[in-house]
């Protein structure tokens, strides 16, 4: 059904209308099975209103470029709805496998997940169900025939209306037994599996590692393993730690470490000597290196916390032990502001690009979380017209950030020497203008906006 943009502000005007009518009323006059039935429908209006989302993610995705949207549209939706990236590309996975979809022709087709989608629509199944279900297609050896999929989609959708997720995850794991049941897997069906996820850093600094890894992949962890995770090998608790073995049996016999830490510091060994073997060549103009920003204060004191390209948090205990054996590279800030970093060739110096992990931290677009390793460095203003690479008109951005200035927006640096990101009139909502995401500590502080000096 094709609705005019009237009738369809008209029914969200009902719909808010609606909500704040329920949200301010008192419930105290129902019984407890009046509750619950009133939580039941509740939950099913909850469960169904994402229909809604997957038909305006599906038609976005359809008629609008990267350009128009200013950027991906996970990236977009995130940025305007201010969800999270996780979030949104979750939203817009569900949107093309559970919304409707268009032929090359033009005509309607069903939606790939034909009963989920219908199960949703009805209110009889929620979030979790759906990923369930999506998690199960997504370890279905790609060999299964279509018939079959669709069968099995159908039930599995149909479990769904009865029982929870948690009960419905077990099920699919039954059913997949049954149409793998030799647990055999094509070399496509592992790369699709393939990944590391590196987990945020939790208050204690600890970041949690998972994935799955390829048999070859296992297979060259497990030859690493075997010569560094050995008991004694390359524990840090001894004044010289082993790296070349094997360990002599005393030192053997003395390792208390669990078989897990000692994979956790043979690894550590690992990339160390890989980056300080050199082999590594260089990343965005300077040698693949770990590079540390801290205060002179905190340096002189061996306290605090010193922050990395990549956005790690670094105890400066752990930071004097690496100086130990790196090359050093030393920023000085006066007020904020870099010193003495100007040139006029067009491509950033191994020193600016340092100043830029150092006070930019990271992609200075709004919203953007991706980290200084991964960003290029962007010149605030036109290289073109100034013929000038000076560090207080450069700042860092994303691959994806960076196209979008050729696609309208421009930037500028305040009063403050931040960089403000202009976009062109059409995507222009009033959204931030600066990226607050490195620079947390900022919206914590009262008054003061300057930096201390760093090093």
């Amino acid at each position: 059904m094709c609705s005019d943009r009237e009738s369809v502000v008209a029914v969200l005007d009902r719909l808010d209308a609606d909500v704040d009518e329920l949200i301010e009323m008192s419930f105290e006059a129902l019984t407890t099975p009046e509750c619950v039935r009133v939580l039941e429908r509740v939950e099913r209006v909850a469960r169904r209103l994402p229909v809604v989302q997957h038909a305006l993610i599906n038609q976005i995705a359809e008629q609008s470029s990267e350009e128009e949207l200013g950027g991906k549209l996970p990236a977009a939706l995130a940025s305007r709805l201010r969800i999270s990236r996780a979030e949104a590309s979750r939203r817009v996975g569900e949107a093309a496998e559970l919304g409707g979809r268009r032929a090359l022709t033009g005509e309607p087709l069903a939606p790939q997940l034909t009963a989920t989608a219908a199960a949703q629509r009805d209110g009889h199944i929620g979030e979790r169900h759906v990923r369930v279900i999506r998690d199960f297609f997504r370890h279905l050896p790609a060999d299964v025939d279509s018939e079959t999929r669709g069968k099995a989609e159908a039930h599995l959708a149909r479990l769904a209306t009865q029982f929870g997720p948690d009960q419905l995850a077990k099920l699919a794991q039954r059913l997949m037994d049954c149409l793998n049941p030799d647990g055999t897997y094509t070399d496509e069906d592992r790369a699709r599996r393939r990944g590391i996820t590196v987990g945020k850093q939790g208050l204690d600094g600890m970041s949690r590692l998972s994935g799955w890894l390829t048999p070859e992949a296992r297979a060259g962890l497990d030859a690493v393993l075997a010569k560094l995770a050995a008991p004694g090998m390359c524990n840090p608790q001894d004044e010289s730690p082993v790296v070349d073995g094997p360990a002599p049996d005393d030192v053997a016999q003395r390792d208390t470490r669990s078989e897990s830490q000692r994979n956790h510091d043979g690894l550590n060994a690992a990339w160390r000597a890989l980056l300080a073997s050199g082999n590594l060549g260089q990343h965005n103009g300077l040698p693949a290196s770990i590079v540390v920003t801290t205060t002179l204060r905190d340096l002189e004191a061996a306290t605090g916390q010193a922050l990395t390209g990549a956005g790690t948090l670094l105890p400066m205990s752990d930071v004097i032990r690496l100086a130990r054996h790196a090359r050093h590279y030393l920023a000085i800030f006066d007020q904020g502001k870099p010193l003495a970093l100007y040139h006029t060739k067009r491509l950033a110096s191994p020193g600016q690009r340092i100043v830029l992990y150092a006070k930019e931290r990271g992609c200075s677009a709004p919203d953007c979380d991706v980290p200084g390793y991964r960003c290029e460095v962007h010149h605030v203003r036109e290289w073109a017209t100034t013929q000038r690479t000076d560090i207080d008109q450069l700042t860092l951005a994303c691959g994806p950030h960076h196209k979008l200035l050729d696609a309208g927006w421009t930037t500028r640096k305040n009063n403050r020497g931040d960089t403000e990101w202009l976009p062109p009139p059409h995507l222009d909502h009033g959204q931030p203008r600066t990226n607050t995401f490195h620079h947390m500590e900022k919206l914590l502080r009262d008054g003061d906006d300057d930096e201390e000096d760093a090093a």
